[in-house]
């Protein structure tokens, strides 16, 4: 269940609100010296007001940055000066970001389900091991309660990060 809320958060941090991130660029990759690298680790990444600027710590490698963001998903124009890339990011307008809300309600939703496949997964392993004699029906109830306690707990968790991220994206 961990691993699901922290799959969800990665997934979430990846939706583009109005404010920049340098998480958003985690899946761009360069060839560097016939290796693929994330630009994480050939670049520096700085953060200001609207805009995220990139500065290569070694600046052959500016054009292949530029090409690379220009082909990944992100609908970012890079501002090359040389020295250094510019994305700037405008401020969404209302109906984008109603759009953004539902897309992160939509992944803490799958984030639920996936928490709750996992509660009834667990469940039909108690309940066998019952079956078979393994565990006694007072033990049974126990662990059944614990894991509905985990699975509530960790649906919390998913709404609260939804709450996160939709006050984030709502933010004028």
């Amino acid at each position: 269940m961990k691993k699901t809320v922290d799959s969800i958060q990665d997934e979430l941090n990846h939706i583009r609100t109005g404010r920049p991130s340098p998480a958003i660029l985690d899946e761009i990759s360069i060839e560097y010296y016939g290796t693929d690298t994330p630009l994480s680790q050939c670049a520096s990444i700085e953060v200001s007001e609207r805009s995220l600027v990139i500065k290569p710590w070694d600046r052959s490698v500016i054009k292949l940055i530029e090409k690379a963001i220009l082909a990944s998903s992100l609908g970012l124009t890079p501002l090359n000066d040389g020295m250094s890339i510019r994305l700037n990011f405008p401020p969404p307008t209302g109906d984008q970001k109603r759009e953004l809300a539902k897309v992160a309600k939509d992944i803490a939703e799958h984030g639920k389900i996936a928490i709750r496949n996992l509660r009834r997964d667990v469940l039909k392993k108690i309940k066998e091991e019952q079956k078979n004699g393994d565990i006694p029906e007072d033990d049974a109830k126990k662990l059944e309660e614990e894991v509905q306690k985990l699975t509530d707990e960790f649906v919390k968790n998913m709404d609260l990060l939804y709450k996160e991220k939709e006050e984030e994206i709502l933010e004028v």
